[in-house]
């Protein structure tokens, strides 16, 4: 049962019961090439795409009243691919961090509180095709993916003990942190993951001894999509 669950929410990720009414850019039309081509031509590139059912509605970029718009039907052997670009903002926790070695500490791995707010480019693929569930019946099916490059800061925290301050720590403690770098995300539309590099900044009277004030770590973005 539960592999049969697993198996089930491995096949939902990235698929969308309906594509959004909006801008895209055409990159494919299996079937169609005349046409993908056609399109592409279009001013600024840009095609304003409309599903309706196993129908895409297209319409190129014009400054006119009446816009000129095809049709395209999805087709069971071939695909269409659509993408779109737009500004990403999101909210990810840093479940681990993996810091270098430094001053005869070996490689530590952080996996205390971090939190961040991500601010980034991201590209959005959408593969579409006519699935067959009988010889007379047939739905739409759309998997998307996105990709995406950015920034981010935050806060989390840090063992401070005095194997990493040099021996001038005290007692053992969690420190508080500030961090930022930047990030690759994929978004597989039910969680978001990503790779980072990024740096701290210790808060508090060790951040001058602490061995990793401001130095490189590599770690592991993740968000749920809520939306």
């Amino acid at each position: 049962m539960a592999l049969l669950l697993l198996c089930s929410g491995c096949a939902a990720v990235g698929r969308l019961a309906q594509l959004d009414d909006g801008w895209y850019h055409v990159e494919h039309l299996g079937g169609n090439d005349s046409l993908a081509t056609q399109l592409r031509q279009a001013t600024r590139y840009r095609v304003y795409v409309q599903q309706r059912t196993d129908t895409l509605r297209l319409s190129p970029y014009t400054d006119q009243p009446q816009p000129t718009t095809y049709t395209y039907e999805l087709q069971s052997n071939h695909h269409a691919l659509l993408s779109s670009r737009s500004f990403d903002v999101d909210v990810f926790t840093l479940p681990v961090k993996a810091r270098l070695p430094r001053e005869g500490v070996p490689v530590q791995l952080n996996t205390t509180f971090s939190a961040a707010v991500y601010l980034g480019r991201r590209l959005d693929y959408y593969y579409l095709h006519k699935h067959t569930l009988a010889p007379w019946q047939h739905e739409p099916r759309i998997r998307a993916t996105g990709l995406g490059y950015g920034v981010f800061f935050g806060m989390g925290s840090t063992n401070v003990t005095n194997d990493v301050t040099r021996q001038h720590a005290g007692p053992e403690y969690e420190g508080f942190v500030l961090h930022a770098g930047m990030a690759t995300i994929y978004d597989a539309r039910i969680f978001n993951v990503g790779l980072a590099v990024g740096f701290d900044n210790l808060l508090g009277p060790d951040r001058a001894y602490w061995i990793y004030q401001r130095r490189p770590w590599f770690g592991l973005l993740f968000g749920l999509d809520l939306n």
